[in-house]
């Protein structure tokens, strides 16, 4: 075959109608100018080719050569592929055309729109492929297997094509995620654009931060392994590689985070701080902000389903860092805060726990929804509590303690609520989803964190007009003056691997 697509074809038979032997040629495939009917006059040319007009005496010398056939053929759907790249190639340097913008000129957002439109259209068009081609029911070590056995050329192939699958399947790469959704992040922009419900506009606000912190050199190199509409919004940003790093964290944000400018301006950071404390204890530090589920908005913080949900995709991400992890034996803590706490705890609960995990942290836990820091899988000396003095969240009731309260208020005012809560958790180490983590009845590692400020903030002379004041159940991460430096040291020397350097607290 040439380069143009023609098939050379060798003699055989004879030309049933001369009796001739049939010579070989070259058939040369349709190139839309000519016709099917116009196959019949390729006869050969000056070089013994077929070319148009090679008949002699009306007859086609290369009747009864049985390779011809089979020749013309090939040629025929090889032409036909070459012009229907050629025209895709044309349409697409037209599209490209506009969007090459004059010096001091921006590409518009409908050209953005049009595109992610397309886009849209296309990966559709393309699932049938991806089931094929992609192993998206395998686990994350066979999807490494996978994308290690494929060329540089058909890697290449499928991080441009399918950037919104690749960017986010466990077992790839965080490099190669990182760059796929980078290249995606600008196309889902572009899909919000235009939407003004409250929804719509959140999640572009959060993809706008997380595209501004992408466009500025950060220390330790930020990289984006996972983002997408679907829910509340979907965001992975890990602050160093987690694939060369010794040390890497996985830390689950709780009530009320979702993809939108606060998680991308405030959340994110949390990762930030700790990989830069873990760094200082180990430069061989990762840290990462999972936001990968949908975290609880209001009332239903109160059930586990959000927690138990989420759960198996979070361990989905973390055999995906055990697969790809390049050193010999990576160092991995699981970090819950909040509501995060729960669904950490959910995850040590399936089937084989969290994959790879060494130390798990909990801060600002409501409960985990086990009673022993033992049942976490890790054993109880690599679990660690972190849970401020006036952080309301960490002193919840328990349900059966709410109930009681509730039912012995109406039966005898406020003290028959206490009288009624004491009854039903006579320990006072029970919170709403189980044991108190910070409880010597947990049994866990306590470390110091600072108390924080108190919850009501009292305004003299008017205490009308006194404030709840939540921040100490935000602090655990913020190593900032006025914040909680001494929680964020301890929570990175544990991801550090470095457990000597934890200040210790006793448990309630």
């Amino acid at each position: 075959m040439s380069a143009t697509g023609d098939v050379t074809f060798p003699a055989g038979g004879e030309n049933k109608l001369t009796g001739d032997p049939a010579p070989g040629g070259t058939a040369v495939g349709n190139n839309g100018m000519l016709g099917p009917s116009n196959r019949s006059l390729y006869g050969p040319g000056p070089n013994g080719l077929y070319s148009p007009g090679g008949k002699t005496s009306g007859i086609d010398i290369h009747h009864g050569n049985p390779h011809f056939a089979k020749a013309q053929d090939i040629a025929d759907r090889i032409a036909h592929a070459l012009r229907e790249a050629t025209e895709i190639d044309e349409r697409y340097s037209e599209a490209l055309g506009k969007l090459k913008a004059a010096p001091g000129l921006s590409v518009g957002t409908k050209t953005w729109a049009d595109v992610a439109s397309d886009v849209g259209v296309v990966s559709t068009a393309a699932g049938e492929y991806l089931r094929d081609a992609i192993p998206l029911d395998k686990s994350p070590a066979d999807r490494k297997e996978w994308w290690d056995s494929l060329t540089d050329e058909e890697r290449e192939e499928l991080r441009i094509a399918f950037p919104e699958v690749i960017g986010n399947l466990d077992g790839i790469p965080a490099v190669v995620r990182d760059e796929a959704n980078r290249e995606n992040l600008p196309l889902l922009i572009a899909s919000l654009e235009g939407h003004h419900d409250e929804t719509s506009q959140a999640k572009l606000g959060g993809l706008q931060g997380i595209q501004e912190k992408l466009g500025k050199p950060s220390v330790p190199p930020m990289y984006l392994l996972g983002i997408g509409l679907e829910g509340n919004g979907r965001a992975i940003v890990a602050y160093g590689n987690p694939d060369t790093s010794k040390n890497v964290s996985a830390y689950v944000p709780g009530l009320g985070t979702k993809l939108d400018s606060e998680f991308a301006d405030g959340t994110v950071k949390r990762a930030y701080y700790t990989a830069m404390g873990a760094q200082k204890y180990d430069p061989s530090s990762s840290a990462i902000v999972w936001l990968g589920y949908d975290a609880p908005q209001s009332i239903d913080v109160m059930t586990a389903a959000d927690a138990e949900r989420g759960a198996p995709d979070y361990n989905g991400f973390m055999d995906g860092i055990s697969a790809t992890n390049e050193t010999v034996d990576p160092h991995v803590t699981a970090i819950g805060h909040s509501y995060g706490s729960r669904l950490v705890g959910a995850a040590t609960q399936e089937a084989g726990g969290i994959p790879g995990t060494d130390d798990i942290i909990l801060v600002g836990s409501p409960g985990v929804g086990v009673d022993k820091a033992e049942e976490l899988g890790v054993g109880k000396n690599h679990v660690w509590v972190g849970a401020a003095e006036n952080d309301i969240v960490t002193r919840l009731p328990s349900s059966k303690e709410a109930t009681a309260g509730v039912m012995g208020f109406f039966g005898g005012g406020p003290l028959g609520a206490y009288l009624g809560g004491e009854i039903a958790d006579q320990g006072d180490d029970d919170v709403w989803f189980g044991k108190d983590p910070a409880s010597k009845a947990f049994g866990a590692n306590r470390f110091e964190v600072m108390p924080g400020p108190e919850l009501v903030q009292p305004s003299f002379p008017n205490l009308a007009e006194s404030k709840l004041d939540l921040e100490a159940h935000s602090n655990y991460f913020n190593p900032e003056e006025g914040k909680d430096k001494v929680s964020a040291q301890n929570i990175a020397a544990i991801v550090a691997g470095h457990p000597e350097y934890v200040v210790r607290e006793t448990s309630r």
